[in-house]
């Protein structure tokens, strides 16, 4: 069952291991954030998504900053992975 948590972001089991994702596309939140403390800029990251909106990384942003440790927690995994 998709469960749509507001913010244009859902989490679907089984895609993405269950992660927030942006709605409609397997691009997880953690990602976007994990881009932009690399320093990428909102232009390189719709660049290299262009599937993705303006209004979209808005939402995954927005996301982040209301549910930060299940973020961190989310990119923690990625990088012990």
């Amino acid at each position: 069952m998709i469960e749509y948590l507001g913010y244009g972001i859902q989490k679907t089991p089984g895609v993405m291991g269950g992660k927030a994702c942006i709605r409609k596309t397997r691009i997880p939140v953690w990602l976007l954030v994990s881009y932009r403390r690399q320093s990428a800029t909102d232009a390189h990251i719709l660049e290299g998504h262009p599937d993705l909106s303006a209004a979209d990384l808005v939402n995954a942003f927005s996301y982040a900053e209301a549910y930060p440790d299940e973020i961190e927690r989310a990119i923690r995994e990625q990088e012990e992975a």
